[in-house]
């Protein structure tokens, strides 16, 4: 989806030649559905980072054009704002030490990108939303200048028919923003996991992870303010879900529903139910499948079923967790990723629809009480019946989530599940950690972010941060 494309406006001629290709893809893929032609090749991960630049007052700063020409690394790419980078890393096969390598190769690629930022006399910082933030900030001056994004904004407001863009959020403050373009959704920055598996268990793991979402998120909240506001743990929920609404069915949601036999359904619902917003016709033959590809790159579920391609050419399914934000530092993400990777094919595994016999009205339920009120949400389980977020993790999922993690082979030698246990039993995931120490420090905001920046640079996790 972040690939360049070119053209920052469509005609209807645009639009009907691409619905006729996505049409002939959408085919294409059903057919390799009802010919086992997906590959069944064993399990392999990745994942992308999304993360700010800041200036010396903590303020975004719009320099990613600068910083990615002078990095020219692969793995380090644009997002949305001027003030945003994407960093990602190589694909690994989910086994033995692949939580480590991943962790290893983050870490090695966020200090080259940050030799480079100090030069430009600025820095980096991974966090849901950036406390320091303006309204004033998220204005289009600041759009990353690439066709896709120009034409992005263009064909959402176009679809909204100039109507502005309102954001109203009630947490434990409200907050209430207008704009004309799409920027608000550059103050969500995420940490996503993908998760690529042998196709005929693919719509189960995709059930598993909408199922898991609301207590993975409990425990991994790093979000609670935007623009001076105390609104929800994970306030990226709200915000991103509002600020691409369009008329129809909803652009960012948990989707309608679990899929009853494969992710073929949620493709067929995409050419079905969803409008074009980026109608960019390419040559290619319909087996690279670029029009149902960026056609579902701009439906932004938050578990969403991507298509891509093994080595050899193969096609593969891969589900992307997009729940999870950046942040506060490494060893907290890949044990945010340990632990969804491991739940996931724990409740994949259980048998039925692999959602464990959670209903998808309650897994949504408990994915939006979770993004309210983190490890204080009441969560309903399968079995348990209602149950406070942290004591379900304790009890039960975090085991759970040991078990799928060796039932896959994955050795986690340095403690990732621990961190997570730790951070629950303390009760200070990174939403808990900026709430108290802005307090202590008397609502100074710029004090919170030194204090969290430096706790970001110590590499401890954030249960151990001190207040």
């Amino acid at each position: 989806m972040g690939e360049e494309i070119g053209a920052t406006g469509f005609t209807n001629e645009d639009r009907a030649q691409f619905a006729r290709r996505l049409a002939q893809e959408t085919k294409h893929v059903r057919n390799l559905f009802g010919s086992n032609g997906f590959s069944r090749s064993g399990h392999m991960i990745g994942f992308e980072i999304e993360t700010w630049i800041v200036d010396h007052n903590y303020f975004p700063a719009p320099i990613n054009t600068q910083l990615l020409a002078e990095l020219n690394d692969p793995l380090v790419v644009p997002e949305l704002s001027r003030f945003n980078l994407e960093f990602n890393c190589a694909p690994l096969p989910l086994a033995g030490e692949a939580l480590g390598q991943a962790h290893d190769a983050f870490v090695d690629i966020w200090r080259k990108c940050n030799e480079v930022t100090h030069r430009l006399d600025a820095g980096l910082v991974m966090i849901g939303t950036l406390p320091t933030i303006r309204d004033e900030d998220m204005s289009y001056a600041n759009i990353t200048p690439t066709n896709r994004y120009h034409a992005l904004n263009g064909e959402i407001m176009r679809q909204r028919g100039g109507r502005p863009i309102r954001i109203d959020i009630v947490g434990a403050e409200r907050l209430v923003s207008e704009h004309r373009d799409v920027m608000l959704e550059a103050a969500t920055t995420s940490f996503q996991v993908h998760l690529k598996s042998p196709a005929d268990i693919a719509h189960l793991y995709y059930n598993a992870s909408i199922a898991v979402s609301g207590p993975v998120l409990a425990a991994c909240g790093n979000a609670p303010f935007l623009f001076g506001k105390a609104l929800w743990e994970e306030t990226r929920i709200p915000l991103f879900e509002q600020a691409v609404a369009l008329d129809g069915a909803p652009r960012v949601s948990m989707g309608a529903g679990y899929v009853e036999c494969s992710l073929l359904e949620i493709f067929e619902e995409n050419a079905r139910d969803y409008d074009v917003l980026l109608p960019m016709c390419c040559d290619d033959p319909p087996e690279e499948l670029r029009h149902l590809r960026l056609h579902n790159g701009a439906i932004w579920r938050w578990n969403r079923p991507l298509i891509g391609f093994d080595d050899d050419g193969a096609p593969h399914l891969r589900i992307e967790h997009r729940i999870l934000p950046a942040g506060p530092g490494f060893i907290d993400m890949i044990s945010n990723a340990a632990l969804y990777l491991g739940l996931a094919r724990w409740m994949a595994m259980q048998g039925g629809d692999g959602a464990g016999g959670l209903s998808f009205y309650d897994a949504a339920h408990n994915f939006y009480a979770a993004a309210r009120h983190g490890l204080d949400a009441p969560l309903i389980w399968p079995g348990v019946g209602e149950v406070p977020a942290d004591r379900l993790l304790i009890e039960l999922l975090i085991p759970a989530a040991r078990a799928g993690l060796a039932d896959l082979d994955v050795t986690d030698s340095r403690g990732y599940l621990d961190v997570i246990e730790q951070r629950v039993r303390r009760r200070q995931t990174g939403a808990v950690w900026q709430r108290r120490a802005l307090a202590m420090r008397g609502g100074d905001v710029y004090a919170m972010m030194a204090a969290y920046c430096e706790g970001q640079r110590s590499g401890a996790p954030v249960h151990e941060w001190d207040i």
